[in-house]
């Protein structure tokens, strides 16, 4: 089993283990109530953030070594090899797919009231977006 999925299944775990405590603090302002979660959904909160940040790497990792091979023509990659003659779109794609996946779950993780994921997602995925834009290739 992958990393990703462990840290899936751990935050399934962890969410499991708490079902019978509170969820939402019961002192205090309903609006701090709302945003400050209780103990239990922080550390579910933790465990996905973890979770989401490995996944993001993953797939940032997965998107250089696929552009690497003839798409991309950064020095620091080594020999880029031959022109691949399909990647003319390939980094356009590749942002897009970044900048879409960083707002959905984003948004996802916000409705779930998981602050540190969302932040996490906010975070990492626009900026690895915009280091992947400024890589030369052959197309540019």
């Amino acid at each position: 089993m992958g990393g990703g999925a462990r840290g899936l299944v751990f935050a399934v775990v962890t969410l499991v283990r708490a079902r019978k405590r509170d969820w939402v603090r019961r002192q205090g302002h309903p609006a701090v109530r709302l945003v400050l979660p209780a103990p239990a959904f922080r550390r579910f909160d933790v465990a996905l953030a973890v979770t989401a940040l490995l996944a993001d790497l993953w797939f940032v990792s997965a998107v250089l070594v696929f552009g690497a091979d003839g798409v991309f023509t950064e020095d620091w990659m080594g020999y880029p090899g031959m022109v691949d003659s399909t990647g003319r779109g390939y980094q356009a794609a590749v942002v897009s797919a970044l900048s879409s996946t960083a707002w959905w779950t984003f948004g996802i993780a916000v409705l779930g009231r998981c602050w540190i994921t969302a932040c996490v997602q906010v975070c990492l995925l626009p900026l690895a977006a915009w280091w992947i834009g400024t890589f030369d290739t052959y197309f540019t």
